[in-house]
């Protein structure tokens, strides 16, 4: 029973966990030599993530301008980057801050190479320039002039002895410069289009050289005779190429393996595996299905033995190269806008994730690893889950809607499989819903079509109930093509949402002509229509417990309705603009919801009442995921960035009952001390608790008390010259002691409490003493290097010198009293003599 108490515990309280987010926008891709490291660019910085977490550990600001390339020292240390700025900076890789920058070339710097030793940094730009420069020392060593447009691409030769730099253009032209005698040794002449690739040999101390192209070719030279040794056409333009280490072995049959394996990639988006010495292709990657990407660049990490494809839409993909290429990690580098997700897998740790774009993408939330599934040709719009988590729907602009089956724990290759297709909508298919049910008989599609089908699943079952054969099933067959049960016009515009009830029986429909439908799953007979809202419906979802409904409207409201009579029972006002998503929550006791405005909130359903607003996506959210433990919740929306949310109510109300039982104890401390005149202790105790008002009476109970002591003695006529030779400002030498011993955090706390105590006349013969204290012991130095003393003095004085008018004007008033005693000093001596001759004259008589 205490744990369903505790799973009814109402939330309160989210934490961002984690975010995924863009980390490459296109251009330059390098790792560390270690591997540990992998650098992108992203816009005009330069981002530093984990190799093994995906995470990124550093952001190195640019100048605002587009970095154009970048090169990592091989020892690690430094990073040397160049932007359209025409600026090269030098990183500190330890620090992350720069340590140098200076102007280059007089255009943009397109190549970039260190040496082997980390010493020596060579540029290419397009001002057809080629310099040299010291890392360390920040300067230029060698300038070469030669190539007759833009320098695409520049490479030194491995072997330290030899000094030698080969640089390359957009003219096909090849020049090799010696660094002894900053001469150009040779041109070599044969491609005829830009030039983007240079590699050398590693068994043979750089004797060979291998080029690519734009021209479709790769080219062989001796390094030795400088010459051309062969020409490979490759029939496809040449973004990347170069060597694998020697005797690799690359996991493809005896008589296709080689010594010396030269990589290609370029427009097909296919990795090509060529043998160097014949020049016969010997592998070619099969391309995933509809898919558009080409690659862009190619990196070699020669560690992990894994080429690293870099394609057009701003994805790293990893392949093995020791196992026929397999793609054996994914980096999506850029999203565009989250248009839907949900979490898949037995542990949910998975999302998958439509954006603009026709891969469905399953992220790995834990390391940010990403899966790449290719069957949509157009842009997906929605996604559902079923309960298992094992199976997917997508419905996309292609007119499509596609069942996936998912079992991260499979091959790479097999993690995401398109099982069967369900064509037949005349539109784009913006909303789709699975049966809840175990079996997950049928699935419910709507379209812009304005059209709602029903799509019979029992074809699927044997799949579902053998997942590990599917791959085997698919292969051969192919996806299975649905047949739908019924077809009906269910709303006057767009269907935006589709959600299928907890027991299978009913669904419902949202569209943009304002009104929400409950219709009958078994005929699709209307049951009810929900009017009420005064915009477009986004969203509807069922409560898992109740039998209420609850929808989203681009009217600022969230809507619960009633499914015996089709009432509004609740409306939910919060948003500042259009409430997009919303999913109920602790056992439909909550609800959360997301809007254009970029907020997230969280309802009690019993009040009404917004308890949680979360403010952290920079524009409007369009999705909302939640695991079925809801101990997580993911958000993505238009702003690229899926965050992931915690649910940390229980630990937060541990955290205040801890809090509120320390603040206890430390109040009885206080206490105690105090009790026991322990001032030194009291006051610390005060400050640390932030109790002002604590702290003024404690400096009112020492000050009242010693002048009590001190007017007592005056009575007794004791001598107290011992205590006037050591005053006390506050009343107390120890009370004096303990304001003079502060740290600067806590004497910065007590000004901030003299400066309010200030305000106030009843208190300001306390503030003046504290202030007159603190004045004494510290020097203006001290006082003045905390972070706040400008705002503090700024405050103190005006009242201070309101105080100090107030007793000058006293003052002057006193003098009244003194002249009044002194008029009657001078006379009453005549009235008493006045007096006397009186008297006198009685007696006389």
């Amino acid at each position: 029973m205490s744990g369903d108490g505790e799973r009814m515990t109402a939330k309160s309280c989210f934490d961002c966990v984690k975010s995924i987010e863009s980390v490459y926008t296109g251009g330059c891709v390098a790792a560390s030599k270690d591997e540990k490291r992998l650098f992108t660019t992203c816009n005009e910085d330069i981002f530093v993530l984990d190799m093994a977490s995906g995470e990124k550990i550093a952001e190195l600001k640019g100048d605002t301008e587009i970095v154009t390339t970048f090169a990592v020292k091989p020892d690690g240390t430094h990073l040397v980057a160049a932007s359209r700025s025409m600026q090269i900076s030098i990183w500190d890789l330890a620090t992350f801050k720069t340590v140098r920058s200076f102007k280059a070339h007089e255009a943009p710097v397109i190549a970039m190479d260190i040496d082997a030793s980390s010493t020596l940094v060579a540029t290419g730009s397009a001002d057809s320039t080629v310099k040299v420069w010291d890392i360390d020392r920040g300067y230029c060593t060698h300038n070469f002039k030669g190539h007759g447009g833009l320098v695409t691409s520049v490479k030194f030769h491995p072997n330290k002895d030899k000094l030698c730099l080969v640089t390359a253009g957009d003219d096909g032209m090849i020049r090799i410069w010696n660094l002894g005698t900053r001469k150009c040794e040779a041109v070599l002449e044969s491609h005829v289009s830009v030039v983007r690739s240079i590699d050398f040999t590693d068994d043979d101390d750089g004797a060979h050289m291998v080029t690519a192209g734009r021209d479709s070719v790769v080219n062989i030279w001796s390094w030795k005779r400088r010459s051309l040794l062969r020409t490979i056409p490759v029939y496809e333009t040449i973004e990347a190429a170069g060597l694998l280490a020697t005797n690799t072995q690359t996991g493809l049959d005896a008589g296709n393996n080689c010594a010396r394996t030269i990589y290609t990639g370029g427009e097909k988006g296919v990795i090509r595996l060529w043998d160097m010495d014949t020049g016969k292709e010997i592998f070619e990657q099969k391309k995933e299905l509809n898919a558009k990407h080409a690659f862009v660049d190619v990196q070699y990490l020669r560690q992990s033995q894994h080429l690293v494809g870099i394609t057009n839409d701003q994805n790293l993909l990893f392949y093995a190269a020791t196992k026929k290429l397999e793609r054996v990690r994914q980096i999506v580098g850029y999203n565009e806008e989250i248009i839907d997700m949900g979490y898949v897998g037995q542990g949910q740790v998975h999302l998958a994730v439509a954006t603009n774009t026709e891969q469905l993408r399953v992220y790995n939330t834990e390391d940010l690893n990403c899966e790449l599934a290719y069957g949509h040709s157009d842009i997906i719009l929605c996604v559902n889950v079923h309960s298992k988590g094992s199976i997917v729907a997508t419905g996309s602009k292609d007119n499509t809607a596609l069942i996936w089956l998912v079992n991260m724990k499979a091959p790479p290759n097999q993690r995401v499989l398109c099982v069967a297709t369900a064509v037949g909508h005349a539109k784009a298919v913006g909303a789709v819903c699975l049966a809840q049910g175990a079996s997950c008989s049928f699935m419910i599609t709507g379209s812009e079509d304005r059209t709602v089908k029903m799509w019979d699943l029992s074809p699927l079952s044997s799949l579902f109930d053998s997942p590990e054969r599917t791959a085997a099933i698919i292969s051969e067959s192919g996806p299975v093509k649905l047949r739908s049960t019924y077809t009906f016009q269910a709303h006057e515009k767009d269907i935006n949402s589709i959600c299928v009830a907890p027991n299978d029986g009913i669904f419902a429909t949202g569209s943009q002509d304002k009104t929400a439908k409950i219709w009958d799953v078994a005929s699709g007979k209307a049951l009810g229509t929900l009017q009420g809202h005064r915009r477009g419906v986004w969203n509807v979802a069922f409560s898992p417990v109740d039998r209420v409904i609850a929808t989203t409207s681009g009217d600022r409201t969230v809507k619960l309705w009633s499914l015996s009579d089709f009432s509004c029972l609740k409306t939910f006002e919060g948003h500042t603009n259009s409430v997009l998503c919303v999913e109920f929550l602790t056992k439909g006791t909550q609800l959360m919801t997301t809007g254009s405005d970029g907020l997230i909130k969280l309802w009690n359903i019993k009040d009404a009442e917004c308890v949680l607003t979360l403010d952290k996506h920079e524009s409007k959210i369009w999705t909302l995921a939640k695991q079925h433990t809801e101990a997580h919740i993911a958000t993505g929306g238009a702003d690229s960035v899926i965050y992931i949310w915690k649910d940390t109510t229980q630990e937060h109300i541990d955290r205040l009952h801890m809090e509120e039982a320390k603040l206890l104890e430390q109040q009885q401390a206080l206490d105690n001390f105090l009790s026991v005149k322990d001032y030194r202790n009291a006051i610390n105790l005060a400050l640390s608790l932030n109790q002002p008002h604590r702290l003024l009476t404690i400096f009112q109970d020492v000050m009242m008390a010693t002048e009590h002591r001190h007017l007592l003695s005056a009575e007794d006529g004791a001598d107290d010259s011992a205590q006037r030779d050591q005053p006390a400002i506050m009343g107390s030498v120890s009370v004096d002691q303990v304001i003079g011993s502060l740290a600067p955090d806590q004497l910065e706390r007590l000004l901030g409490y003299v400066r309010n105590w200030n305000t106030n006349g009843k208190f300001a013969r306390i503030a003046q003493a504290t202030l007159y204290c603190v004045l004494t012991q510290y020097t203006s130095e001290v006082i003045l290097s905390l972070p706040l003393a400008k705002d503090l003095i700024s405050a103190i004085q005006p009242y201070s010198e309101r105080h100090f008018t107030r007793l000058d004007n006293l003052l002057t008033d006193s003098f009244i009293v003194d002249y009044t005693l002194h008029a009657m000093d001078s006379v009453n001596p005549a009235g008493m003599e006045a007096l006397t001759i009186g008297d006198d004259d009685s007696d006389y008589e």
